[in-house]
């Protein structure tokens, strides 16, 4: 069955940066596009990031645009997001996902902002 165990985030000030991974197993990672969302109490999971199977298509939500990007190593079953120049606003949860798929998610990893 699909997999997704994140590490990575914590706590930062703003303007900081931080790195989450996402290691993925039970399925054809090579094959899958993946995706990044964020979640703050209350509101609805956000869409963060998405990256193609071989990285010809990637998209940043405006919001984060220019501080944030995502990659992969297909060889290593894993997906990345890098943050950096990060706000208050980013404080969220983060959740990795494979694209199409809204049933699995990683178990989420708590990114906290503040000064």
């Amino acid at each position: 069955q699909v997999q997704l165990v994140q590490s990575g985030g914590g706590e930062v000030q703003p303007g900081g940066s931080l790195r989450l991974s996402c290691k993925a197993s039970g399925f054809t990672f090579s094959s899958k596009g993946m995706k990044w969302y964020r979640q703050v109490p209350g509101k609805e999971r956000e869409f963060v990031a998405t990256i193609s199977a071989h990285e010809d298509f990637v998209r940043v939500a405006d919001s984060v645009k220019g501080r944030f990007s995502i990659s992969r190593d297909n060889l290593q079953s894993t997906v990345y997001l890098q943050m950096n120049s990060l706000k208050p606003e980013a404080t969220a949860t983060y959740y990795c996902g494979v694209w199409g798929d809204d049933e699995n998610w990683g178990q989420g990893t708590q990114v906290t902002v503040s000064s």
